[in-house]
């Protein structure tokens, strides 16, 4: 095992040792072997790291910042982008406007500022807007469609930043140079930091199967990534690009254009079909039948092609510990290539907050196919959907998470089969879940906002074998299907989340939320219909014992029951019909409410509890099996699920509805996780 030193002081004639460093990580990357590191200095590294190998899961490359004489990181910065100084007056524009050419030799082969944004599921069909971007010390600047836009720049509609939506660009590329007109409202850019996007990516193999390699303790920052889409190649600042066994932790990553971090799916299961495809042509739910199938059937490298999707060669990563921010389509994606992985403990936000374009994939997570996939302990807050599971969300388990001020909702899951376990959550948004699955267990969360369910009778999508990636089967969307034990919903009248039947209190979502749900992503027909918070939702649907009399459709099949039982219902929310032991009290034992909205800090405070109901606990056995999959909620390794510790991992001393876990009043104080100072 060796130790690779690399420094911006450094040369990569050297040969990497702690007195002659590489000057390059890539340099590094081309020298690291199975089992080696490579310690960044402090600096900032304007590279696109290309590792051209992996390691084994005894033998790991790593990449990481060097440690300092204090035990810390040092302070590493690896970015997509290059700074630009010489920018000039625009002619006639009294000082409000610079004008830049940068020669196309800076970009490659793909020039972001000639690379539209687009494909499958991209909603945009008339504007043009580019991958490439301007930042101004840092922070990024919006595109304009019109050299008139910088000239006299207007607000962008539902932007999170009205004023910073006034700092605008627009470009035009020639022959030979590119060029950028931008508006830094009134700053001379001569002191300032001034940026541009010239990489798709900062930490991304070209090549597939490059496997177990660890990134550590970066700020990845910066780059022209392509909307990413379940039927094309999923760009992100950083992934594994069909991989297996990547260590992403303790990172800060910023600035994607579209992706933070892809766990996705590669290029030659499909390419954008759908979209590129003639009018009548095979719609998107079929394009992406499609890239299941050929990612199953996949060559593998003897073949020159990439593994196929199975759990021996692509998926089971690991994200962790990282602050992601600042991506306009969502934190972290992945196709297929999520399955087996864990994401945990991340802190995501400021999501889709631009609001120049959209599309049916934003989200601060969104998981397609999210196999035997946990994820926990994340804070996700500010962005357009904070978790969103998208076809074949089966084994998958959500636990312990902080969602907060999302403007569609906290948590979406469409057309899946299950079995999918949501435990001890709090859902603090005025839109908490947006069901259009079943096989759903809803255990132990704290739900301060509505529920939304409907049935998919015209897509059908796959289910497969226990923890495997094979398929047993497809089916359509008939609803039901869904556990809800031991909840605790708090209803419109609590203070702190709500003021009044729709509008959120917690000003850092008043100040841009319209009080509609939005209804992205979802197919025409869907219908859903407003309720209170509550399970009153599902009075439609059988219990077990009505369900022998349900009578549906050849076409759509009869709606499947629901179990709900040992919820506490308070503040006006109100139970399912016929919830057994529905406890319904006026105020609420346990009050949430978000302390500093852009840190992700709540404060939780509990009455005594000892004087709500005791209610049963949850077990794999009291929870059965999901319909479709045939399947126990179990843990991802097939064991039975463990629920006798709360949301910070206190025992359950009495079992009562809820995430929390006291027998005596407390105030809580719960902080967003973030990247590990030290290593």
């Amino acid at each position: 095992m060796t130790l690779l030193h690399v420094a911006v002081t450094g040369s990569d004639l050297a040969d990497g040792s702690a007195e002659a460093p590489f000057r390059t990580i890539n340099r590094a990357a081309a020298a690291a072997l199975p089992g080696d590191t490579v310690a960044v200095h402090a600096g900032v590294y304007r590279e696109w790291v290309d590792p051209p190998r992996g390691g084994t899961v005894d033998a790991p490359i790593t990449y990481q910042a060097a440690v300092g004489s204090d035990g810390l990181f040092e302070p590493v910065t690896i970015s997509g982008a290059e700074v630009v100084t010489d920018w000039r007056p625009h002619p006639g524009a009294e000082g409000r406007v610079w004008v830049t050419e940068v020669p196309n030799a800076l970009f490659g082969e793909r020039n972001p500022y000639a690379e539209r944004i687009g494909g499958d599921w991209f909603f945009d069909r008339v504007n043009t807007w580019h991958t490439g971007e301007v930042y101004l010390d840092g922070t990024s600047m919006y595109e304009s469609l019109t050299l008139g836009g910088v000239e006299h720049p207007e607000v962008t509609p539902d932007s999170f930043d009205p004023e910073g939506s006034l700092l605008t660009w627009y470009c035009e590329v020639g022959d030979g140079v590119t060029t950028i007109w931008a508006n830094f409202g009134g700053a001379d850019p001569a002191a300032h930091e001034v940026e541009i996007n010239a990489r798709t990516f900062v930490f991304w193999p070209s090549e597939t199967g490059i496997d177990h390699i660890t990134v550590r303790g970066f700020t990845l920052t910066k780059a022209a990534t392509q909307w990413a889409p379940p039927t094309a190649l999923q760009e992100g600042l950083i992934g594994p690009h069909w991989s297996k066994g990547w260590v992403i932790e303790d990172n800060t990553i910023t600035d994607s254009k579209n992706v933070g971090v892809s766990l996705g799916k590669e290029a030659s299961t499909g390419q954008n079909e759908a979209a590129a495809g003639p009018d009548g042509a095979k719609g998107g739910t079929q394009r992406e039948r499609e890239v299941i199938q050929r990612a199953l059937a996949l060559g593998g490298p003897g073949a020159g092609e990439p593994h196929p999707w199975h759990r021996d060669h692509v998926g089971s990563h690991i994200v962790r510990r990282n602050t992601i921010r600042d991506c306009e389509q969502a934190g972290v994606v992945g196709h297929l290539g999520a399955a087996f992985s864990t994401i945990a403990d991340n802190h995501i936000s400021r999501i889709h907050v631009k609001r120049q374009w959209h599309g049916a994939e934003v989200a601060g997570i969104k998981l397609h196919a999210a196999i035997d996939t946990v994820i926990s302990g994340n804070t996700i807050h500010h962005t357009h959907r904070a978790l969103w599971l998208d076809w074949q969300a089966q084994g998958t388990q959500v636990r312990r998470n902080v969602f907060y001020a999302s403007t569609a909702e906290d948590f979406m899951v469409e057309v899946c089969h299950g079995p999918y376990l949501v435990d001890s959550n709090l859902f603090l948004s005025p839109w908490s879940v947006k069901d259009m699955s079943t096989g759903g267990a809803y255990v132990h969360n704290y739900v301060a906002g509505r529920i939304a369910t409907c049935t998919e009778h015209q897509r059908y999508t796959p289910y497969h074998l226990p923890h495997s990636t094979a398929v047993y089967g497809v089916s359509n969307i008939v609803g039901g299907d869904n556990r809800f034990y031991n909840n605790l919903f708090v209803g419109d009248r609590a203070t702190g989340e709500h003021t009044g039947s729709d509008a959120p209190a917690e000003p850092a979502l008043a100040s841009f939320w319209s009080g509609a749900i939005d209804m992205d992503g979802v197919p025409g027909q869907a219908t859903f219909v407003p309720t209170p918070v509550g399970t009153s939702q599902y009075d439609a649907y059988p219990t077990a014992q009505e369900y022998p009399n349900e009578r549906g459709s050849d076409l759509a099949g009869s709606r499947l029951p629901v179990w709900i039982e040992g919820n506490l219902y308070a503040e006006g929310a109100e139970p399912f019909r016929a919830e057994p032991t529905a406890l319904v009290r006026g105020a609420s034992p346990v009050r949430v409410a978000v302390l500093d909205a852009e840190a992700g800090t709540v404060r939780v405070e509990i009455d005594d509890a000892t004087d709500i109901d005791v209610v049963a606990p949850v077990t794999t056995a009291r929870l059965g099996t999901s319909y479709q999959a045939e399947m126990p909620y179990t843990g991802p390794d097939g064991s039975d699920l463990d629920l006798t510790a709360d949301i910070v991992g206190i025992p359950r001393d009495r079992v009562v509805p809820g995430p929390f876990a006291a027998s005596a009043p407390v105030t809580r104080i719960l902080a967003a996780p973030g990247p590990a100072g030290r290593p």
